[in-house]
């Protein structure tokens, strides 16, 4: 009788298949094992080719905990919590795509994790799980796929409110009003700010972001009233000393007057005060820590479209060169579509050098960059 052979390769068809290439990336042996079972490659061949038993690939393939010990729920939520301030210091300095993958490895994990976990465990993963899928939502927005950002935001709000995370609630809320804007939804920008307003668990640095968001949306409807009042409050909540601790897991160091006001500032280009606006983003850049490189890509571009728009094109062409140079290297969706914005400012200006180098640059930079969302 002739021994069974493990193959030398694995078939085509297989090693292409979705679920195998995302099984792999989340080094999920249990889903590997049985996507090769399917493929006719039994236990014994497994065991063979990966120098384990045939009961060893059957305990893996039937338990979905992959070739590690169980890991034990406490010492994960330990680890995470530790993890989670680099994941941010990386996005921020490098670029979203550099956290993405490790975060949704991680969050992953969680998720088989807490269905299994029960009392003060399961609760502790869905605390910390609501965590990872909010920032995982912001990634993706970053990265200009805006139904995998609400997708994750939405899973993030579930975890929130199974776990009593209002805290987490309220901040997702804020988060979601930020989507609104992006997506040019003014009144959805409006009304979810204010229910993070007043969400029981607004800390005092969740009610500072919901306001200017709150703000935005007034802007966007043409109301300059309002929205001056609304940056004037969060701005003051903003500069208000505050020793609560009641958010500090999450990522609101970025909550200050300088982020109020570079928000302040693009909405004066909105309103139709585009010089003003140079001024403040100029003022406040020159502040921004350095830590927030993925931000000043951002800021940079809506400083370019507000030199543009006050008619400066050889300066609004040297700070859109600045963006354009950090959005290429962190590969920011939200960046090249501010720069874009920007762009399509200068094109009266399309017969001055300057400008007609950068268009060209723009163009070669971005193709392929969702530069339209």
């Amino acid at each position: 009788m002739t021994e069974a052979r493990a193959p030398d390769r694995l078939p085509a068809g297989l090693l292409s298949n979705p679920e195998m290439i995302a099984a792999c990336r989340a080094r999920d042996f249990a889903a590997v094992f049985r996507l090769l079972k399917t493929a006719g490659l039994y236990p014994s061949l497994i065991a063979r080719a990966c120098d384990m038993t045939p009961s060893r690939v059957g305990e893996v393939t039937a338990r979905g905990t992959g070739l590690n010990a169980p890991i034990d729920p406490d010492l994960f939520v330990s680890h995470l919590r530790g993890a989670m301030p680099g994941h941010y210091k990386a996005a921020n300095l490098l670029g979203f795509r550099h956290a993405l993958d490790a975060v949704t490895r991680h969050f992953r994990l969680l998720d088989r994790l807490q269905q299994d976990a029960g009392g003060r465990a399961r609760d502790e993963l869905l605390t910390i799980g609501a965590r990872t899928a909010e920032f995982l939502g912001w990634l993706n927005q970053d990265l200009g796929d805006f139904d995998r950002a609400l997708f994750w935001s939405d899973r993030a709000m579930e975890w929130a409110q199974e776990a009593g995370d209002d805290v987490m609630a309220a901040y997702v809320l804020f988060r979601k009003s930020n989507q609104a804007t992006a997506q040019r939804n003014a009144q959805k920008t409006v009304s979810l700010a204010r229910a993070a307003q007043r969400s029981v668990g607004a800390t005092h640095r969740i009610r500072a972001l919901a306001a200017q968001q709150e703000a935005q949306g007034h802007a966007m409807m043409g109301n300059p009233r309002f929205a001056q009042a609304k940056f004037d409050e969060a701005h003051e909540i903003a500069a208000a000393p505050d020793d609560s601790h009641a958010d500090d897991a999450l990522d609101l160091a970025y909550c200050t007057p300088t982020y109020i006001e570079m928000q302040r500032a693009n909405c004066l280009i909105e309103l139709g005060d585009p010089h003003t606006a140079v001024g403040m983003f100029e003022a406040e850049l020159r502040v921004l820590p350095p830590v927030y490189r993925n931000d000043q890509g951002v800021y940079l571009s809506r400083l370019a479209r507000a030199y543009a728009v006050s008619g400066e094109p050889e300066q609004a062409v040297a700070a859109a060169d600045r963006a354009l140079s950090i959005a290429v290297d962190t590969e920011s969706a939200r960046a090249m579509s501010e720069l874009s914005t920007a762009g399509k400012a200068l094109q009266r200006w399309s017969a001055v050098p300057e400008v007609a180098t950068f268009t060209r640059r723009l163009a070669l930079m971005g193709s392929g960059s969702p530069l339209d969302r």
